[in-house]
């Protein structure tokens, strides 16, 4: 394991009575045992095949990373149509390995296809994204774990018909890869028929925890990312989560020590990371906690309402915009710093003779610039009590983004069991796709319709016309 986690923060003797006291870990070791306990019994089964995924893959990881690594030698464009996990985990690591600019280089340059994730069905953006691509030269990844997802089943309606007519049918087939569960689904009864490349989702990996399967790894593959260093990277921080030890433990720490501060009221959870490669790592941890975490009733039928409301903020850039609320708003949060020890690149802060008023920054890099506003805004929430947390990536790279992949989605199973909840479900969202199927006309879901008719309709309350 390389990553590195700093709990000072959190505890009593650095930011007084809002901080964990020490003898929470003795108090509630009972409760430590039985989550620990609770996750390692379950991992690999049922909701937790996602446990194995670093070590389960084998020989078929080279034939994933050399069938798709040929679509990337041919496409100049690689589009992901999916929403939820199936686009924020490959939009997270893609963001994180590939050069920041990596869709404006020149071809020459990038040696790999332009990527676009759309995991949305606005209407203007779609119309936008055929502004961008050549269809003659693009190639599509469409995921959905259910195969029955509206939003994706619509795009690819769309992008498959155009494809059609500017390719002819069978050249359009080529241009098209199927990630979803094989053997069920509409996804995967067309992926058949239509002979498109299909890659499975295991039945127990949830479309959250499913970065390291082909959900992500297809497109990694396709971009040329370092697919065996990122799941060594998963499988390194596994294995530093099999500790019983909640001194040792990364992920049983950290949600032990979130699950303390919820008990205290401090029921959000901001990530900040300090680089901008890892500023949609926020967007993947903030689906991965609110969607396992936020639950109505605990597994004794028990209704509870719990959660840790997760929000996502970008060091420097919100130092300007959220932090005033960090540091004197409510005593409702824990702040988690994502930092980076060696930057991939350096850049010197010019000396320039002419301008005299800037002295304190010249011979400095931005380097050393952005790690001391981290270390300041740290500074600032300790010396107001608020509590805060930093995980130290030396460098980021495949295997380092491997290993805080796995360390928030075991960070997240722990903190599921210490709450007594099914951490993999998500009725509340369910209700709304059936909403959705039923508005649409979906056959089988006439009763739901009914439902929707039958609500009182409000128009007592409204402004404007």
């Amino acid at each position: 394991m390389k990553l590195r986690f700093d709990y000072n923060n959190m505890m009593r003797e650095t930011i007084g009575e809002r901080g964990i006291p020490e003898k929470a870990f003795s108090d509630e070791s009972a409760s430590i045992k039985q989550a620990f306990e609770t996750v390692m019994a379950n991992r690999g089964k049922g909701w937790q095949e996602w446990c194995e995924l670093p070590f389960s893959q084998g020989g078929y990881i080279d034939e994933l990373i050399t069938y798709c690594g040929s679509i990337g030698q041919k496409a100049d464009s690689f589009v992901v149509l999916g929403i939820g996990g199936s686009a924020l985990g490959p939009l997270a690591v893609a963001s994180a390995l590939l050069h920041f600019r990596h869709n404006e280089l020149p071809a020459q340059v990038r040696k790999a296809p332009k990527l676009y994730v759309e995991d949305n069905v606005d209407p203007e953006r779609m119309h936008a994204l055929f502004d961008v691509i050549d269809l003659k030269t693009a190639y599509f990844n469409v995921i959905t774990k259910s195969g029955e997802t509206s939003e994706t089943l619509s795009q690819f309606l769309i992008l498959y018909a155009a494809l059609k007519k500017a390719l002819g049918t069978a050249e359009a087939k080529k241009h098209i890869i199927v990630t979803t569960t094989v053997g069920k689904g509409t996804l995967y009864n067309i992926a058949v028929k239509e002979g498109f490349k299909i890659y499975g989702v295991g039945a127990g990996v949830g479309g959250r925890f499913s970065v390291l399967c082909p959900v992500g790894l297809v497109p990694f593959a396709v971009l040329g990312l370092d697919v065996k260093a990122l799941l060594a990277g998963a499988a390194a921080m596994a294995e530093a989560c099999y500790d019983p030890d909640v001194r040792k433990n990364p992920a049983l720490n950290s949600a032990f020590l979130q699950y303390m501060s919820m008990k205290k009221g401090q029921n959000i959870s901001v990530l900040m990371p300090y680089a901008d490669s890892l500023k949609f790592m926020a967007d993947f941890y903030c689906q991965l906690w609110a969607e396992s975490l936020g639950k109505a009733v605990d597994n004794d039928g028990k209704v509870v309402n719990v959660g840790q409301t997760p929000a996502k903020s970008l060091g420097v850039t919100d130092q300007h915009s959220q932090v005033q609320l960090y540091t004197e708003g409510p005593f409702d949060k824990v702040v988690t710093f994502l930092a980076v020890d060696k930057y991939r690149s350096e850049c010197v802060i010019t000396d320039d003779k002419d301008i005299d008023a800037c002295a304190f920054l010249k011979g400095h890099t931005l380097n050393e610039l952005i790690n001391a506003e981290r270390k300041a805004t740290e500074f600032a929430l300790t010396k107001a009590n608020r509590a805060n947390f930093t995980v130290y990536l030396p460098e980021v790279n495949a295997e380092t983004i491997g290993e805080l992949l796995m360390y928030f989605m075991y960070e997240t199973a722990f903190a599921g069991a210490l709450l007594n909840i099914n951490t993999f479900d998500q009725p509340g969202v369910e209700e709304g796709k059936k909403a959705t199927f039923a508005m649409l006309g979906r056959s089988g879901y006439e009763a739901k319709m009914d439902e929707i008719n039958a609500a009182p309709k409000q128009s007592k309350y409204v402004i404007g016309r």
